[in-house]
């Protein structure tokens, strides 16, 4: 396949997607602008196609899996990630200037699609991501240096689940609540009560997904070592969603996130470790 001919499919591809997200949205704005977009992408598919003289399906596999993103984690979240592949499109119609005559009109309306995206949209669930983060990073910064401490202070997976469901659900409480006054003091757009709903749900998800190797397994050092794995795993994934929605830069805030939630709990195990010596405790 020639690269113009890839370009054709691109086209084809964002065309649907812009499409379906348009007839999916609920803002008028945003589908309207959507709705634009989709039908700048089927003219630059019908530009492409009288060089190469092909009607050329679009990529359904990738189709597929920006609608199942949008629908998934947002319409903002499935955008962006397009619109880091709008990035490559402007690049490919600048290498065909002079080869196209419209190539360049095709990559200056391909860039301006960036600027629609980044502009139309208003996301109610976008507003709530830093209450989630407040949640998750909470969770992650007091949990795995709480189970950490109490890997060696106790010794006993059943008994370390017991204590870390009780924290964690008696944390989520107090950080929902937190938030709540939060959000009620600064008189800001967001809902008081949704806000602290999001807090405490991403804290009780975070603490109940760590807890887990503690009831599944009976070594509490293999449980501690597959909690931390699960909570590198967590922020992974979640720096990418918010890098990608909020547009900052991942590697940075994973090394944040990453050193600050295990360096807290290498801190708290040599804690345990102390107060278990030091208090003399055998359980």
């Amino acid at each position: 396949m020639s690269a113009l001919e890839k370009i054709q499919r691109d086209e084809a591809t964002e065309y649907r997607v812009y499409r379906y997200l348009a007839a999916r949205e609920k803002n008028q704005n945003n589908a309207e602008v959507l709705e634009k977009m989709a039908m700048e992408e089927q003219g630059h598919y019908q530009v492409c196609r009288r060089y190469t003289g092909k009607e050329l399906p679009p990529g359904r596999l990738r189709m597929w899996f920006y609608m199942a993103l949008s629908r998934l984690l947002g319409l903002t979240f499935g955008l962006k990630l397009m619109e880091k592949r709008e990035g490559g499109a402007i690049e490919a119609y600048r290498a065909l200037v002079g080869i196209i005559p419209e190539a360049e009109d095709l990559s200056r309306e391909e860039q301006q699609h960036e600027l629609e995206i980044i502009d139309l949209l208003d996301e109610k669930g976008l507003k709530y991501v830093g209450s989630i983060v407040l949640g998750l990073n909470d969770a992650l910064v007091e949990f795995t240096g709480s189970l950490a401490g109490f890997t060696f202070a106790l010794q006993d997976t059943r008994v370390i689940a017991m204590a870390g469901v009780i924290l964690g659900v008696a944390a989520s409480l107090s950080m929902g609540a937190s938030e709540y006054l939060s959000q009620k003091s600064e008189s800001s757009e967001k809902n008081p009560f949704t806000a602290a709903f999001y807090t405490g749900i991403a804290y009780v998800i975070t603490v109940i997904v760590m807890v887990l190797p503690y009831l599944l397994l009976e070594n509490p050092y293999i449980a501690l070592g597959l909690t931390l794995t699960i909570a590198v795993a967590i922020i992974v994934v979640f720096t990418f969603y918010v890098s990608i929605a909020q547009d900052l830069p991942f590697w940075r805030r994973f090394g944040e996130m990453a050193a600050i939630s295990l360096g807290i709990a290498a801190i708290s195990f040599f804690i345990g470790v102390a107060v278990k010596t030091v208090l003399n405790v055998n359980i």
